[in-house]
């Protein structure tokens, strides 16, 4: 988790169960650098790491057993779970994690109690799944973040009721649907939406991957404590790996004593942060942050203005065959150096502004090309900031065109929020809710307004 300012001093409520997890992370034997600590204090969220002295890069700051790990394979109801895994199945694959969490954070003989402690109320994560809807649509609308939501809280009940109820209810002994409710349960996801790490697939050797094999599922999740005590930053400074026998957070650059430490949780957007963590990052330091074109828009630029009945069918069955190719649902993805699709964006404009006669050819081909060594590499240089003003003036029509139209969809311009964005003053009294709301849209709209400008006639 991260946050825009420090913290200030915390009341010694707040600091036992802290001191109750350090103690147990030393029964465990999860060995923390004497070169660090864990804070409540000047730290950006409410738990985070310090440097107590200068830190170099490639030290170890904490290693973690693997016996210490939360998952379905650690806990005490973990041979039910294996036993039972058949009807567990679900499209997350986070419902075994789900059910290991209600079963050890409602149980007070825990081995993990010490650690899951560490979160009275999981609503304090404030992700806009704790949103009312009304302030989702006011300070979010257009970002993409009110449409996830509603499919995770859908999704989130659907499981539930499905999966987990009926699972449940034939294990009274463990679980109980009047302690295990649904609302616990949408608590939890957000839990491991926040703090949840993935271990990445191991590479494989050329000589296995020289035969085609079916593409292996991603690892399960699971809560790996202290590691979670690091908050995010994209300029980070330190790093995850993992081992057979344990996982190590290691540094990757210089830190300085009083600094604090910071891991990544991956190149994600400010929306992607709101929306799965809670917190984003202040404008301008954000340099994953994106913004999205959706594919619809694009089209009714190009059937905006057309008039006769054959043009309009030909339009239709472009949309079509692209629907096919691209995806109706898709969106553009652009950075702050240019499109992030680019091969796929290239597609549909190529197609939009064809001919009747070049796209009968086309799709005679079924969509089918000659290969290019270097058209990849082309059209990635020709898709960023630098390349974008060199399109066909068709092409750099059509995008400066769905921008503008993308726009239309936030409540408010640009202009306005500049200024709310520029005084510190007026940020400093605005709620978190305002502010983290303003830093998503602020920083969609600069990306949107920046292609308007590289694309403009």
């Amino acid at each position: 988790m991260a946050t825009e300012a420090k913290r200030a001093k915390v009341n010694d409520s707040e600091l036992k169960p802290l001191q109750n997890f350090i103690q147990w992370c030393d029964r465990v034997s999860l060995l923390l650098s004497n070169k660090v600590h864990v804070s409540t204090e000047g730290t950006v969220a409410k738990y985070g790491m310090l440097a107590k002295e200068d830190i170099e890069e490639g030290e170890v700051l904490f290693t973690i057993p693997r016996s210490v790990l939360l998952h379905q394979g650690t806990t005490k109801v973990s041979a039910l779970l294996e036993q039972e895994k058949a009807s567990l199945v679900n499209s997350s694959g986070w419902v075994p994690l789900l059910l290991t969490l209600l079963y050890e954070y409602t149980s007070p003989q825990s081995h993990w109690s010490p650690y899951l402690s560490l979160w009275t109320d999981f609503r304090t994560l404030d992700q806009p799944m704790f949103w009312s809807e009304e302030e989702r649509d006011r300070l979010l609308r257009g970002t993409g973040v009110p449409e996830a939501v509603d499919t995770d809280l859908t999704n989130i009940q659907r499981e539930y009721t499905d999966v987990v109820l009926p699972f449940i209810t034939r294990h009274p002994d463990l679980w109980n649907p009047n302690t295990h409710t649904l609302e616990l349960y949408t608590q939890l996801v957000a839990f491991v939406m926040a703090y949840s790490f993935q271990e990445p697939q191991a590479e494989e050797d050329d000589d296995e991957e020289e035969e085609e094999e079916e593409e292996k599922a991603p690892n399960p999740p699971m809560m790996v404590p202290m590691a979670d005590m690091l908050n995010h930053v994209s300029n980070h400074n330190a790093n995850l790996e993992y081992t057979p026998e344990s996982l190590k957070m290691v540094c990757v650059r210089p830190i300085r004593k009083g600094e604090e430490i910071f891991n990544t949780y991956g190149q994600m957007a400010n929306w992607q942060l709101l929306h799965m963590y809670g917190f984003t990052e202040p404008y301008p330091s954000n340099i994953n942050d994106t913004a999205d074109i959706p594919m619809i828009n694009l089209y009714r630029v190009v059937t905006e203005g057309i008039e006769s009945d054959r043009d309009r069918r030909l339009a239709e069955e472009k949309w079509a065959m692209l629907c096919q190719m691209v995806g109706e649902k898709e969106a553009f993805i652009f950075g702050k150096q240019g499109c992030l699709m680019d091969s796929e964006l290239h597609t549909t404009l190529k197609v939009l502004c064809m001919t009747q006669e070049e796209f009968q050819e086309f799709r005679k081909n079924e969509g089918w090309e000659d290969d290019d060594d270097d058209e990849e590499e082309k059209i990635s240089i020709a898709f960023s900031n630098k390349g974008l003003p060199g399109l066909q003036a068709p092409w750099r029509r059509l995008i400066h065109a769905a921008a503008r139209l993308t726009l239309v969809s936030y409540a408010e311009g640009l202009d306005s929020e500049q200024v709310l964005i520029e005084d510190k003053v007026a940020l400093a009294v605005m709620s978190s809710r305002l502010q983290r709301a303003l830093q998503v849209r602020y920083g969609q709209k600069s990306i949107l307004y920046k292609l308007m400008e590289v694309t403009k006639s």
